[in-house]
Order: structure tokens, then sequence, then C-alpha cells
């Protein structure tokens, strides 16, 4: 070794000790040519995870412990950075299966993290959100904007699950979390039963005291309205990478209902090829109905009812029904992230569709 590389190395070991570095030898890591997200594309199947959310039943109970029975979807690629990998399934997004039994309350809390729901399977219970009761049916989108008391009572028969998605990841990285119990186990209803479906009834019309609501002022989104909206689209020519989608909205602003979680619905008739794009955001899928693949970076992941799959950043990938009825896609998204920090960009693959290369095994 020669003299200068040994008064390189002490440099840098000084530096070390004094809690510095050389930009030199990290901007190349660091500074990447184009997203190189940490997480990757996997793909979790309906059977086995529900196993495992229906056992959970048997063994957990939500209380002021452990707040909510949830199995959260934990992406391989970020199991190494604790402790913020440990639940994340992009690097901005949470997400899990919740289960309410029959008769079970959960209990009342608040938190700066936004989170929304869509309901997989069951009926009969409903959600309390800043004194609102809102009752849960499958196919619906729910949001519980940050900072609002919220908590879930199941007065039904047959148990209720649900997907949840939270930005947690990224305010855990931004060292900003805040959470607090209500001084009461469940809080009191206050308002009407479904008092913001009242108030919206999707036709494009808002109250007046809604003109600058920061939150969404609609609690829930109706299948039925959502596949009405999707039924009345496909009469139309399908979008080139999503088919036909709808997004979920602030009806008082126009912005996302999750405030920084995107969410939409697609429907991918039977047969139907997307072509492949790419963009900023990242995305998490779950299949409401139907059977087909997607091929993520050339590997095809296939999927049916009930499976949850991720797409990292900047990742080429198009979607393919192969049954013979429509497909449904919920996904929820970062976006609203991206675009309020200008980073958002969205590029369609020079060929069209991918050469898959692969099949995706768990």
């Amino acid at each position: 070794m020669s003299t200068h590389e040994e008064r390189l190395n002490a440099y840098y070991e000084r530096l070390k000790a004094r809690h510095l570095g050389p930009l030199w030898n990290s901007i190349g890591s660091i500074m990447t040519k184009e997203p190189s997200p940490r997480v990757v594309p996997y793909l979790w199947k309906w059977d086995e995870v529900s196993a495992f959310v229906m056992e959970s039943g048997e063994l957990v109970t939500p209380d002021r412990g452990g707040e909510r029975r949830v199995v959260f979807f934990s992406n391989p690629g970020a199991a190494d950075l604790e402790p913020w990998g440990w639940g994340s399934l992009t690097q901005t997004l949470y997400a899990g299966i919740q289960l309410l039994l029959p008769g079970e309350k959960a209990p009342s809390h608040r938190h700066n993290q936004s989170a929304i729901r869509f309901i997989v399977q069951g009926s009969g219970a409903y959600t309390i959100v800043e004194g609102e009761r809102v009752y849960m049916e499958e196919g619906d989108f729910l949001i519980t904007p940050a900072g609002l008391w919220h908590d879930h009572v199941h007065p039904g028969d047959k148990p209720m699950l649900w997907l949840d998605c939270l930005d947690i990841p990224m305010l855990y990285q931004l060292g900003a979390m805040f959470f607090e119990h209500h001084p009461e186990f469940n809080q009191p209803v206050t308002l009407p039963d479904n008092y913001t479906t009242l108030r919206y009834s999707g036709s494009g019309l808002r109250p007046i005291q809604d003109h600058d609501n920061r939150y969404a002022p609609q609690a829930v989104f109706k299948w039925k309205q959502t596949k009405q909206a999707l039924d009345n689209l496909s009469r139309l020519e399908p979008d080139a990478f999503d088919a036909y989608a709808v997004e979920y909205v602030n009806p008082a602003t126009g912005q996302a209902a999750g405030n920084t979680i995107g969410a939409m619905m697609q429907k991918l008739p039977a047969g139907h090829h997307t072509k492949a794009h790419r963009h900023v955001h990242s995305a998490i899928y779950h299949v409401f109905a139907g059977e087909g693949y997607t091929v993520i970076g050339g590997v095809k992941f296939a999927w049916q009812k009930g499976d949850t799959f991720v797409i990292p950043n900047w990742v080429w990938h198009e979607h393919v029904n192969t049954g013979q009825a429509d497909a449904y896609l919920f996904s929820t998204n970062d976006q609203p992230v991206m675009e309020v920090l200008h980073l958002e960009k969205t590029e369609a693959h020079p060929a069209g569709q991918q050469e898959v290369t692969g099949e995706f095994q768990p």
C-alpha cells in the first residue's frame, strides 16, 4: 500500500470518528441515475393469508394492548431496514388484513398517519369516525383522515375482513409520529348514521360548508356507486395502461380522498391486456374479483380473487385478464406525495408490452 493510500485511509477513519463522511465515496450509491427502491415486487395468495388471519382470531383479541388484530404484509426487500422495514410494503406505505369477529369491538384511538380501508369480506360491522357510525360492506372504500378518532364495532354474525393501508413508513422516516388513546374504549356516536353519505350523493354537488374542507368529508365510497361509475366508463375507449379506472377523491377539493394515500378501482374486461408503463409512485394491488396476471419487470405474477401484490417505484408493469368475466383490481399508492413533491413521472414502455422472462414463485 502506497503512502498516499495509507494517508487517505487514515483520513477516512478520522472522519468516521467525528461522525463525518466523504461524499465522493458515496455519491454514486446515493444519487442514482433513476429510482432504485429497496422494496421488490411480490405477491401473497389469499388462501394462505386468510388462513393466518382467521387463525389469529383464535389467539388474540383487539384491546388496548394490541389495538387491532391485523396480519400485515412485509416486503422481503425491506426486511433489513429496521425498525421501519418490519411493516413496509413499499417504502412509504404499510398494508395488512384486519379481522373483526361478531360481537367484538376495537378500541378508539387517533394518530397522525392517514389510513384507508377496502372491505374484502363480510358485512354488518361499522366504524365510528369522529362521532359518525359508518357501516361497511364488501367493495366499500373508507377513509380515516389523520388526527380523527376512530374505532370499530361488529354487531353482525359473520367475520369481517378488510385491507388497511397507512403511511406509517413515511411518517416514521420523517420522525413525525403521534398516537393517542380515546378516554373511552369506544367514542360516543354524535352524528346520524352514514352522515357523510347523506351529504354527498356522488352527483358532483357539494354542501357550501365544505368549500375549504381540509379532510375528505365523505367517509365511505359504496361499491354500488363505484361499480356503476366503472360500467358507465366502460362504454368508452379504455385507457391504454389501466383499462377502466376511477380514483377515490375528496369531493370538496378533487384531491386524493386519503390525503397522502391515493386509491383507485379498475376494471379489466375479459381477455383484456393493457400496455406496459412505469411511474415514480409505488402501488399496492388487491384483487377484488377475477383472475389473470400482471407482468412486473418482465416477471409474470399470476393472481386471482383475494390476492395482494406490490409494484415498486419505476418498475415496468402491465395487466392481463385471463378469465371469462370482468376483473376488478383495487389499488392504493403514494402518488399524492410524489405529486406534491414534484417527483412524479410516468413513462410508456417503448415496445408496448414486455417480454416475459420468468414467473413468480412465492
